[in-house]
């Protein structure tokens, strides 16, 4: 393959690129099943371990990406193609980048969809259903459930409503990237992410005044090692290799706009940190409200859009602060859709000669035409009923069963073998610029740690063992 092209852009400084990185980062999965599964393993137990994995496991693999993005200074296949080539190695190793792309690409396709939710959800708590249905239900809790749910499955199986939500993310993420790296992306995560850390704190607040605070921070914090088993070790490895947004091309991509001089250890560390913060501070926000409302914390995905929504129809300035909580939830769902689509268009720019605009506005019309199979899986349309080795029951169920249990995690691996074993020792250290014995700690992590306990994490995943 031709490696002579290469990305121009550049992060204007540190702070941006943690910021943009933070961003992609940190999404839907951080604001519900983060301080869920801390608070059912252990609490602060479950903290102590998902850390480590964070440290040992997490760090190490987003330095390597970001390390063949910033050596490559291209576009993720390419970068991983040029690195391997440095290294005396075949271009075959391009198939590391491309994967990843692939994955982030079908991974935003249903994305944006529940994306499309928290916005429509926007607009009910913001025209006052939440309390509306409250009011009409009385003290019959069942009746109120009954009216949520109704709200939402009547979402789900409107396929105008979720087309016109869906457009809307698209064509604000196609806007953003549109006007380039520095216009577009950096402008746009540089207001977004202090804004999110804004509303989440208002709504924290607000959850601790309103809401039991002291039963949340029990649930999340208080240290139970009773409860900690291999399984909760598994838990915390996938959970602290997921939410740090490895094997979607983004890390590649954004390390290949890293400016020189910029440490891509401290930088990945500041990441993990920033990411952490927003779950716990997520968890903190979420909790209170459902502990106070006597209602379940293991709701899932339900916990957004079905039991919060209850709980802010029963509490004073409900329907303002739902209407806070979703703009958050959209802006973080933002932040990362926007990470996702960057390395498609920065390939269609530099691979394909095409121009910014066209390049954002193509993209955007792949993922759109894709999301069309994640919408029409929920309202159960026929032609999106399939299944992939047995798993799953339709287009939506097949696309996150191949990205979240197979693609991610080889590329995961892959990442560490590659970077671990194939590239030259002495090229890896002009990059990761690191004292002797921490750049040692690092190599061991990536050589043995990362490969062997992302291995088993797949091959539970996967059903090959149980534990």
């Amino acid at each position: 393959m031709n490696t002579n092209t290469s990305v121009t852009g550049r992060w204007s400084s540190r702070f941006a690129y943690i910021l943009a990185a933070t961003g992609a980062a940190v999404g839907l999965g951080n604001i519900w099943k983060f301080p869920y599964i801390m608070g059912e393993n252990g609490g602060g137990a479950f903290v102590i371990v998902y850390l480590l994995c964070i440290l040992f496991i997490g760090i190490p693999v987003m330095m390597a990406e970001t390390f063949i993005g910033k050596r490559g200074r291209s576009t993720p296949a390419n970068a991983a193609a040029k690195v391997a080539q440095e290294s005396g190695h075949t271009t075959h190793w391009s198939l590391l980048g491309t994967s990843g792309v692939l994955a982030g690409f079908l991974i935003l396709s249903f994305y944006v969809v529940i994306a499309g939710w928290a916005l429509a959800y926007v607009f009910f708590a913001g025209d006052g259903q939440f309390s509306a249905m409250a009011l009409a239900a009385g003290d019959t809790g069942t009746a109120h459930a009954d009216a949520v749910g109704a709200l939402f499955g009547g979402l789900l199986s409107d396929p105008f409503k979720l087309i016109l939500c869906t457009t809307l993310m698209v064509v604000a993420t196609v806007l953003v990237l549109g006007k380039g790296l520095n216009k577009g992306l950096e402008t746009a995560v540089t207001a977004l992410m202090p804004a999110l850390f804004i509303l989440l704190a208002i709504v924290m607040v607000y959850s601790a005044i309103e809401g039991n605070f002291g039963e949340a921070a029990a649930f999340m914090f208080a240290p139970d090692f009773s409860k900690l088993t291999i399984q909760s070790v598994l838990e915390a490895l996938g959970h602290a290799f997921f939410t740090l947004s490895l094997s979607s091309g983004i890390m590649m991509i954004y390390g290949a706009y890293l400016p020189e001089g910029v440490s891509i250890a401290r930088t990945s560390i500041w990441i993990a940190i920033c990411d952490t913060i927003v779950a716990l501070m997520a968890g903190l926000a979420i909790y209170p409200i459902v502990f106070a409302n006597g209602m379940e914390p293991n709701a899932g995905p339900g916990l957004l859009f079905q039991t919060l929504p209850i709980a802010f129809g029963k509490m004073p300035m409900g329907d303002l602060f739902g209407t806070v909580f979703f703009v958050m939830i959209v802006f973080a769902a933002f932040t990362s859709a926007i990470a996702l689509l960057e390395s498609a268009t920065a390939y269609l720019v530099e691979r394909k000669g095409m121009n910014r605009w066209p390049a954002a506005i193509v993209s955007g019309l792949g993922i759109w035409v894709l999301s069309l199979g994640s919408i029409y899986s929920f309202t159960g349309a026929e032609w999106t009923k399939m299944s992939l080795f047995g798993h799953g029951e339709n287009f939506f169920d097949v696309i996150d069963y191949l990205t979240s249990k197979i693609m991610m995690p080889v590329a995961g691996l892959f990442t560490a073998i590659f970077v671990g074993w194939k590239v030259k020792r002495h090229i890896l250290e002009q990059e990761i610029v690191l004292s002797s014995v921490a750049f040692n700690i690092f190599y061991i992590c990536l050589k043995f740690i990362a490969p062997v306990a992302i291995t088993i994490v797949f091959a539970q995943l996967i059903g090959i063992i149980t534990l």
